[in-house]
């Protein structure tokens, strides 16, 4: 299996020499297709840079980092130690067989680009959500192993039909069925956490966040209106009692 970085480089070589137009949704992720920097090795450089726009990205190439000039400093290449493939089939009235999809995707997996296994940590079915989780810490990846970052570029372009094994077409068929996918959409957990500031931040994930804060301040307000106004009946019904006391007492 060809590292994730040097598949992406040769996609824009071929891109830019108009010998192979660039997939429409060839990556999930907000920045899509781009020229990367690759170590000898193949693996991703930490640092990527488009002219003077540099940022920081993970070992699956993708960033981890809002956008800075080309003065950032990316101390090292973190590594994504979970992948999670999430996919969504076509309309259908029975679900599928769970064990058939399980085994079919295990060895899709494991035969097709060679992953071990012991790295496959779930394929989990949820109608119409099939769900694979991929794991593997730095210690686990044996030197010049197959990569999950590279497993699920393969896969993921497979799934979309625009396979990098262009003599051999990836047909998802369970049970001697065929399975056609409305969506796939690839999640990366890195080792360390991002670092995206606020502003960096999608629009609807910012409304989401701004309805969050004002919806807690309201139960606050709502909280304290409520107690004061709890006090106050607390303080005039003590005074009533005791004019009520003083004039028994006269």
């Amino acid at each position: 299996v060809t590292s994730k970085c040097l598949l992406m480089k040769a996609e824009m070589t071929g891109s830019k020499s108009g010998r192979r137009e660039k997939p429409k949704d060839a990556f999930e992720d907000t920045d899509g297709l781009y020229d990367p920097e690759c170590e000898n090795t193949g693996v991703f450089k930490a640092k990527q840079c488009n002219g003077t726009t540099c940022w920081c990205v993970n070992t699956a190439g993708v960033r981890r980092t809002d956008k800075h000039d080309a003065d950032l400093k990316c101390n090292q290449l973190v590594r994504t130690t979970w992948i999670i493939i999430e996919m969504k089939h076509a309309e259908r009235n029975a679900p599928l067989n769970t064990r058939s999809l399980e085994k079919f995707f295990k060895e899709t997996i494991t035969k097709r680009y060679m992953l071990d296994g012991r790295y496959i940590s779930s394929v989990v079915y949820e109608k119409p959500y099939i769900t694979i989780d991929l794991k593997q810490n730095t210690s686990d990846k044996s030197p010049g192993g197959v990569d999950i970052a590279d497993v699920a570029y393969y896969f993921e372009k497979d799934v979309k039909g625009d396979s990098i094994f262009h003599n051999s077409k990836l047909n998802v068929s369970i049970d001697n069925e065929m399975l056609h996918f409305e969506k796939t959409v690839v999640y990366y957990v890195d080792e360390i956490a991002p670092e995206f500031s606020m502003k960096s931040l999608t629009p609807g994930l910012i409304a989401v966040i701004v309805i969050i804060v004002v919806a807690i301040v309201a139960g606050v307000v709502v909280l304290v209106f409520t107690r004061r106004r709890k006090g106050k009946y607390v303080k005039a019904e003590v005074k009533e009692m005791n004019e009520m006391h003083r004039g028994l007492n006269a």
